[in-house]
């Protein structure tokens, strides 16, 4: 009985030796994936990459401005002058916010919450932008493709995602398209915003014909 009780007493610390080395291990896999994965990182462009983002880098990269006009969840106005105008319009990167229409009967599901959130959360005030330099600065329409940090450190893309807001952007990759499809992902378990009734036909058309479209909870 005595030789039964030494033997268990063995395992079980062998088995709590087990746990802590896992422990340990796991909370070294976090400290990385914050560092590599999850907080975003700005380098400097490359000496490759400056002619393909040019000027914007030098003229908004890393630069603070005020909101003055909010379109919609996705795109919005800062107060940074460039040609034909003194504002500059910005597009968020990867998300794609439901559309606002040109009135009520063609605006999208979710479209009107997703703009009184941005504008909530910018309007008048200064937030940061980032560029990515992986990729390209403009769209075709010629806004700023951007991340948007918020006074408070926050970055609005992922907030909107966070919020079930918007939908990740699966049509043209960036710096963190896995980690957007992650704070979509876990929205969308916790039946956030749209997530709780959207139906594949209130979707954006682009993301009702992709066979990966997610579906709600």
């Amino acid at each position: 009985m005595a030789r039964r009780r030494k033997r268990n007493r063995a395992l079980s610390r062998r088995s709590r030796a087990v746990l802590t080395g896992i422990c340990l291990i796991g909370a070294a896999l976090l400290v990385w994936l914050d560092r590599e994965v999850i907080s975003p990182q700005w380098p400097s462009p490359s000496a490759s990459q400056e002619p393909v983002i040019g000027t914007d880098w030098a003229e908004y990269h890393g630069r603070t401005f005020a909101v003055t006009k909010v379109v919609d969840g996705d795109t919005l106005h800062v107060a940074a002058a460039q040609s034909g105008g003194d504002a500059t319009k910005v597009r968020l990167r990867g998300i794609d916010a439901p559309e606002m229409g040109t009135n009520r009967t063609k605006r999208m599901y979710f479209a009107q919450e997703a703009t009184d959130f941005v504008r909530r959360t910018t309007l008048g005030q200064s937030v940061s932008v980032y560029l990515d330099e992986d990729a390209e600065s403009r769209d075709r329409y010629g806004r700023l493709l951007a991340y948007l940090e918020l006074p408070d450190g926050r970055f609005l893309n992922e907030e909107l995602l966070s919020e079930g807001l918007v939908y990740a952007d699966r049509r043209f990759r960036h710096s963190y398209s896995q980690k957007y499809l992650q704070l979509e992902a876990a929205a969308r378990a916790q039946g956030r915003g749209l997530w709780k009734d959207v139906t594949r036909e209130q979707m954006p058309p682009w993301l009702q014909r992709r066979k990966d479209a997610p579906a709600r909870r």
